[in-house]
């Protein structure tokens, strides 16, 4: 099945959301949390994510983990995972407990469409201090797309991991798992890389992107996703493709944020002053850009970008 059908399968099959201008949001993708082992790549962005986290939960924003949150393919146990990265999942919690969570399944954690799977191991835990299970995400439901509908103008932005269509990381992706979990895993750690992930293979994250394209200039819908692990946010003559990059990299942690009828990616990494005082930061990378501005099914008159939508 190729990414238009399952682009659009996805589509069709999406929890809508309603938002307006006082709607925040913070969408982050392939956190890839492991189990603090070697292999573990997230467990050196740790602290800043911890600091990240408490930011938008202050600040009033709804989560979106837009796949590839827990790295279930090297990983077949959860609470190793739950055990290694706690703190994390105390703050994700928080935003459970206020109905400001919105979990996405990727490629790598794609166990979470099984809802057996789910009850099992994020409804609740084993707490060995206290020896009793002990709520988590008690109840929540994963989904593979969210579609966050306007209120006013019913503009859609679809939310999905982005692995559709890729052939290895969606129809063979239990192949891909098994490879990885016994194979590749070990090979990466003295500097091999897997040639099945788009974030290590140039020319089929381009192939993956351009898929991307085709379906948004089919379908005129705004569309953010991860899985290729390259930040994107469209220059003005450019399709409404956004990509949220992932939160392994030592440069730094990627995000789009939706906040005030607007959108804009941010960078969170450690700074340093004049005075050696390190401290996470921040920094505003592109925007903020009016939603409205990649609204392709309502607009009409498009120049620049707008050409590229209503051009068809």
């Amino acid at each position: 099945m190729n990414t238009e059908k399952r682009l659009t399968k996805a589509y069709k099959e999406a929890t809508v959301e309603y938002f307006d201008k006082n709607s925040k949001y913070i969408i982050f993708s392939d956190i890839h949390r492991g189990d603090d082992s070697v292999s573990d790549e997230f467990a050196r962005n740790q602290a800043i994510f911890q600091h990240v986290l408490n930011y938008y939960y202050n600040k009033g924003y709804i989560y979106i983990e837009a796949g590839d949150g827990d790295e279930l393919w090297e990983h077949k146990n959860f609470k190793h995972i739950r055990l290694a990265h706690k703190d994390i999942f105390i703050s994700l919690k928080k935003f459970f407990d206020i109905g400001r969570l919105r979990m996405i399944y990727g490629n790598h954690n794609i166990y979470l469409r099984d809802k057996k799977y789910v009850k099992k191991n994020y409804y609740q835990f084993y707490d060995e201090y206290n020896q009793k299970r002990v709520p988590l995400f008690n109840g929540i439901k994963p989904v593979e797309g969210i579609i966050l509908k306007h209120k006013e103008t019913d503009q859609e932005i679809l939310i999905v991991h982005g692995h559709q269509g890729d052939l290895i990381n969606d129809q063979f992706w239990y192949i891909s798992m098994i490879l990885l979990r016994y194979f590749w895993r070990f090979l990466h750690i003295v500097g091999f890389e897997n040639p099945s992930s788009p974030a290590r293979n140039l020319y089929k994250r381009h192939k993956v992107e351009k898929n991307y394209n085709k379906w948004i200039r089919k379908h005129k819908i705004m569309l953010i996703c991860g899985h290729t692990h390259r930040t994107k946010f469209p220059k003005n003559d450019e399709l409404p493709y956004f990509n949220t990059g992932c939160c392994i990299n030592t440069r730094g942690i990627p995000g789009i944020e939706i906040i005030n009828d607007t959108i804009l990616m941010v960078d969170w990494r450690v700074m340093a002053n004049d005075e050696g005082v390190m401290r996470v930061e921040r920094t505003v990378v592109r925007g903020p850009e009016p939603i409205d501005r990649y609204d392709c099914k309502h607009i009409e008159g498009y120049d620049g970008l707008k050409t590229n939508c209503s051009d068809i």
